[in-house]
């Protein structure tokens, strides 16, 4: 076994806990790292449920294999490799991780499991929050998805977590030529799926909203409350594209036809034209919280979340999510 005094002081600490099977001192040291560990098992999945399981099964695999740390690469690193290589575990037995097409006429598909990520949850050491919103935004995620596992895993390890070849190599067993060739058809993908979006992942880039985002939020929330679907129309873009997950279908729609299917649909009609919202953050984009209270009702209940993508003051995505008994979004159940 290496010798603890030339390790680090979380591997020297961590092989000491090893050999004495100190449990406490084992979750100690690998529960600080939970919530790293499950932003990166989001990005390969898209759902943060399956985050959280798989975040979970890390901590277990790493239980039972910890005999096999040896100290030759940081704590952090070990347990990347066993995180990524259980979410490639877990997509090769599920069969409904791959996305499906879309009703767009081009060849875009979507992905019908992707869940929202709370902003609460993202880690708080600022060096991986200075980073996490464009590597955190949905369309990434959504872009990620059309990769195929391996090629997922690697472009995670390379473009996000810039980890160098012969590190990704190591992790996912492969050579470093492979781990080379799956990057660059990776690459590829993320150009034909994010068009004109930034793509240099490893520099630093800002977290917070604009005050032009925040303020078109506020916007849509006081329309949404109002029901005023003259102001509501004329904060989307012409080009807006819209879909409602779990449901099926992401279209590409003018502002008037988003909101009159809308109201067909049986919105801002009697019963469904009572609203409360609150403005709220997912995957470190605006999003607005919509609660709506029918007829008899007391208590205004959490209904849908709305994330919005918004270009030069306007609402160039509408992303929406069924909101309902997911209390990890850590938003109140009722206003």
């Amino acid at each position: 076994m290496t010798d603890v005094r030339l390790l680090g002081a979380d591997e020297a600490t961590f092989i000491a806990a090893v050999r004495s099977d100190d449990t406490a001192r084992f979750a100690l040291l690998t529960e600080r790292h939970r919530r790293e560990l499950q932003v990166h098992c989001y990005r390969m999945l898209a759902n943060y449920e399956d985050a959280q399981d798989m975040t979970q099964e890390t901590f277990l695999r790493a239980w039972n294999k910890r005999e096999s740390f040896k100290g030759h690469a940081a704590l952090r690193t070990w347990l990347y490799r066993i995180a990524t290589n259980a979410c490639l575990d877990f997509l090769e037995k599920r069969n409904d991780r791959t996305p499906v097409p879309s009703e767009l006429p081009d060849p875009a598909s979507e992905v019908l499991y992707l869940q929202p990520y709370p902003d609460r949850m993202l880690p708080e050491d600022p060096q991986e929050s200075v980073v996490a919103r464009e590597t955190i935004e949905l369309a990434l995620i959504v872009a990620v998805q059309h990769l195929p596992p391996r090629q997922r895993a690697v472009f995670i390890l390379r473009d996000v977590l810039g980890w160098p070849a012969s590190k990704a190599a190591d992790a996912l067993e492969l050579t470093v030529a492979s781990v080379t060739s799956a990057l660059q058809r990776a690459r590829v993908t993320m150009r034909e799926q994010l068009p004109g979006r930034r793509l240099d992942w490893r520099s630093p880039a800002t977290h917070e909203l604009s005050d032009d985002e925040r303020g078109v939020v506020k916007s849509y929330i006081d329309a949404h409350e109002r029901n005023d679907l003259d102001g509501l129309m004329s904060l989307l873009r012409e080009d807006l594209r819209f879909v409602m997950l779990p449901e099926r279908g992401t279209l590409t729609m003018t502002a008037k036809e988003a909101v009159d299917g809308w109201v067909s649909g049986g919105l801002f009609q009697r019963g469904h034209d009572d609203w409360r919202c609150i403005t709220t953050t997912v995957n470190r984009m605006p999003a607005a919280a919509l609660y709506l209270r029918t007829p008899g009702d007391p208590e205004y209940r959490l209904l849908n979340i709305a994330v919005l993508h918004i270009v030069d003051g306007k609402i160039a995505e509408l992303t929406g999510f069924d909101a309902t008994d997911k209390p990890w979004l850590g938003l109140p159940p009722t206003l």
